[in-house]
């Protein structure tokens, strides 16, 4: 297997001066990565991937911020408790963070799964929610229930949530072989599948290598009933919000956000498939950066 740094080597990698930390919140051990000066922009990643996601634009971000690059619960090298994935949770995880490291109000952008927590957080918190971007994944509602998992000739279907609801069996399947569902998610569902290199993956599979970690990662998925009903007694959100969408899911970013969201503007990234942060990071930038820049 490849040899993969460490989160703090990680951080020292990447331009500026980036550190790996971990704080004590919400009942947990959280890790991320800082560095960067101005307003908090919080970045939150997805499945099968770790704050390493975002290493393509965290330098160009912490110009104008100060960028921190959450693994949220059940990721990387934060805590992988038996419980607490639902976004709700998980949104307060962030929440404590932010506190602890002395914001009142941030920025977040969220990429699949930290989407979901930072649409919940702006939903939970709106208080402490200056901005927030949700980068090709919306929250789940009522909908979700009626995905297909049996294709039509010609398309794909998201298969993985229904395997991520399989308790045991995925762990029992993928400890210290999730190279193969690594290279499987991001080779379907990229525009270029060499936009993601081999390193970045081995450092996406070597963080998912264990049962413990795919279990944890299983749970995300797994909540998603309970994030359902949650998203039933939501109001409609105050915070601005931006989507940040591929041509797949753009249509349905702007179905959903004309009835939950006050201020919403959805836009869609040419180019690129579901890795919007690393298949077109500049573009991503822009845009992040004129959004929370108003």
């Amino acid at each position: 297997m490849t040899s993969v740094p460490s989160d703090a080597e990680l951080a020292q990698s990447l331009d500026g001066d980036f550190e790996s930390r971990h704080a004590e919140v919400n009942g947990l051990d959280l890790h991320y990565v800082i560095g960067g000066q101005g307003d908090p922009l919080f970045l939150l990643g997805g499945w099968p991937q770790t704050w390493w996601q975002f290493h393509k634009i965290m330098p160009a971000l912490a110009g104008q911020h100060q960028v921190i690059a959450v693994d949220l619960r059940g990721m990387g090298s934060s805590d992988k408790p038996d419980s607490g994935y639902d976004k709700k949770t998980m949104a307060g995880d962030i929440l404590a963070l932010a506190r602890f490291l002395g914001h009142e109000r941030v920025d977040i952008a969220g990429h699949d799964i930290g989407a979901i927590v930072a649409y919940s957080f702006a939903a939970n918190h709106p208080e402490a929610a200056r901005r927030i971007a949700l980068l090709d994944v919306l929250h789940p509602e009522e909908s979700w229930f009626r995905f297909s998992v049996l294709p039509r000739p010609g398309q794909s279907v998201p298969w993985w949530f229904a395997f991520n609801q399989l308790r045991g069996l995925p762990e029992t399947l993928l400890e210290g072989r999730s190279r193969h569902l690594v290279d499987a998610m991001l080779d379907l569902l990229t525009a270029d599948p060499a936009a993601i290199s081999d390193f970045d993956r081995s450092v996406y599979a070597h963080a998912y290598s264990t049962a413990e970690a795919i279990r944890a990662g299983n749970g995300w998925y797994q909540a998603f009933p309970q994030d359902i009903e949650d998203e039933k007694g939501y109001h409609s959100l105050t915070p601005p919000i931006l989507a940040l969408t591929s041509g797949h899911t753009y249509e349905m970013a702007r179905t959903m956000l004309s009835r939950t969201a006050i201020d919403a503007e959805v836009v869609k990234i040419d180019g690129s498939g579901h890795f919007l942060a690393e298949e077109q990071p500049e573009a991503v930038v822009q845009h992040l950066t004129t959004f929370l820049g108003k």
